[in-house]
């Protein structure tokens, strides 16, 4: 998969860039309803002897609009999303840096630059989606807005159990612990990468040594407490348990989040590692125990209820 990240205006000409089918949206966290738009795409850019694209942006409309100070945290922060795209097969991804300028564009601007510019002649995008300044482009007035010969598909709703599939579904689920139904609604389990530093060493001596995984993209957290995961290290699967949280029998600090993953029947030098932790099931809250003993017995009772879990799936 060939990826073009652009600002506005772009240098991209028209006779440059091959005949495209372009799936549009911010699509964070490739979602299944993203994953039906794309898929569409790519179906059609396939019988019609053209290429598949992709049209993201980056960051969050919102870090610009809203002039907001706070850290906008993503399903899928953007290497991630490039890599849940290539994925599903993708030909080319454009990454659109989202900035004052591009958010000052007409709707009949924004198609002209980076729909007709990059000799895009079929766009496909969700019901919802808007475009140009302040959202005023639509999936309804498309038509009259794109260039002649360019083709329009329009993905209607896509519900699960109900509700509309959506990220703010699956954000509100993550903080809810519902692991398993964000997996549904993902279509794969939820995933945090990261390096394994050392941290203070403690759980060896309790007889739950832990990797530490410190999170450097700004991911949605889950919700703080014990979970079953699995865990990938060089492509290898593992299983075990994680606690996402502050520690409080033994610190209780209430600034920094740690996530620490108890690997089962696993015994190696994993310090730097980069891995990846799959989310599958909340087990319980944190919880602060009056001693050491305590918290052995809780940890024994956790890894009894994650191994069953793991045995029947």
């Amino acid at each position: 998969m060939e990826v073009h990240s652009l600002v506005y205006p772009h240098q991209l000409t028209k006779d440059e860039q091959p005949n495209t089918v372009a799936a549009f949206g911010f699509f964070d966290g490739v979602h299944q309803g993203h994953r039906t738009v794309i898929k569409k795409a790519i179906t059609i850019a396939a019988e019609s002897n053209k290429k598949s694209a992709v049209i993201t942006f980056d960051p969050h409309p919102s870090v610009v609009l809203q002039n907001t100070k706070e850290t906008i945290r993503y399903i899928t922060p953007i290497e991630e999303k490039i890599k849940q795209i290539e994925l599903l097969g993708v030909d080319r991804l454009y990454i659109i840096r989202f900035d004052k300028n591009l958010a000052k564009l007409s709707p009949k601007e924004f198609l002209t630059h980076f729909a007709d510019e990059l000799h895009i002649t079929h766009i496909v995008a969700g019901f919802d989606f808007t475009f140009g300044h302040k959202g005023a482009g639509n999936m309804e007035n498309i038509h009259d807005l794109v260039h002649l010969n360019t083709e329009v598909t329009t993905i209607g709703r896509l519900d699960f159990q109900g509700e509309k599939i959506s990220s703010t579904r699956i954000r509100a689920d993550l903080k809810r612990g519902k692991m398993e139904e964000v997996e549904r609604l993902l279509g794969r389990p939820y995933t945090l990468g990261g390096e394994v530093i050392h941290g203070d060493k403690r759980g060896r001596t309790i007889g739950y040594p832990t990797a530490n995984i410190k999170i450097e993209d700004d991911y949605v957290l889950p919700r703080i407490g014990v979970y079953a995961v699995e865990i990938k290290i060089d492509n290898e699967i593992y299983s075990g348990m994680a606690n996402i949280g502050y520690n409080p029998t033994f610190l209780d600090d209430r600034e920094t989040i740690k996530i620490e993953v108890h690997i089962f029947d696993f015994d190696e030098n994993i310090y730097g590692e980069n891995v990846v932790v799959y989310w599958k099931k909340y087990i319980r809250d944190e919880e602060k125990f009056s001693d050491v003993t305590e918290l052995i017995d809780k940890l024994k009772d956790d890894e009894v209820q994650v191994r069953q879990f793991f045995s029947i799936n």
